[in-house]
């Protein structure tokens, strides 16, 4: 019952201060019995190549947003005072600092929660990734996990074939359109 009124806002944090803000959020709602009210937290975070000065790549994990900490719950004065006084939030992210919904596109957009996604997958399909540190890159799937919603894909990158596991939703099918001079 709950799950389905919470909602997505958004706080601000002090530069830094993700990973507490998370943590003390966690023992206010474990405190004071908040299960029901704050339902789940998030520091949405990528997987970067970085390039290292002796020409090494490297897999960082970097937070896409921060300074911000995502919260679903179900908002109420009380919450609000509990959430902006506790240390490390400068607020919520809205007009006059009052808190405002994420719209379920800027859920997905933004890939806070895991959405299930229906597809057509099958093994052998040519896939182009299009999100995260391989965006661009085309592959083709060697095993299909639905239930995780997860795929195997086999990437061809620095000259080398390399399985990686990526999520339904960071990949898209390659359809191979037809001219019209093939099809006469």
């Amino acid at each position: 019952m709950a799950e389905e009124q919470a909602k997505w806002y958004v706080i601000h944090t002090y530069s830094g201060y993700e990973a507490m803000v998370k943590d003390n959020l966690e023992k206010l709602i474990e405190n004071n019995n908040l299960q029901d009210h704050i339902v789940d937290i998030q520091i949405p975070t990528e997987e970067t190549l970085e390039e290292k000065a002796n020409g090494k790549k490297k897999l960082v994990e970097r937070k896409k947003f921060p300074c911000y900490v995502f919260l679903k719950m179900i908002y109420s004065n009380d919450i609000w005072y509990l959430v902006t006084n506790t240390r490390g939030v400068t607020g919520f992210v809205g007009p006059q600092g009052r808190p405002l919904p994420l719209t379920d596109e800027e859920i997905a957009r933004l890939g806070i929660e895991k959405i299930a996604v229906d597809v057509d997958y099958a093994e052998g399909d040519t896939v182009r990734v299009i999100s995260g540190p391989l965006e661009s890159f085309t592959g083709v799937i060697t095993e299909l996990n639905a239930p995780a919603q997860k795929a195997k894909v086999n990437v061809t990158m620095f000259g080398r074939s390399n399985e990686v596991e990526l999520d339904f939703v960071q990949i898209k099918k390659v359809t191979i359109e037809k001219s019209e001079e093939q099809t006469e």
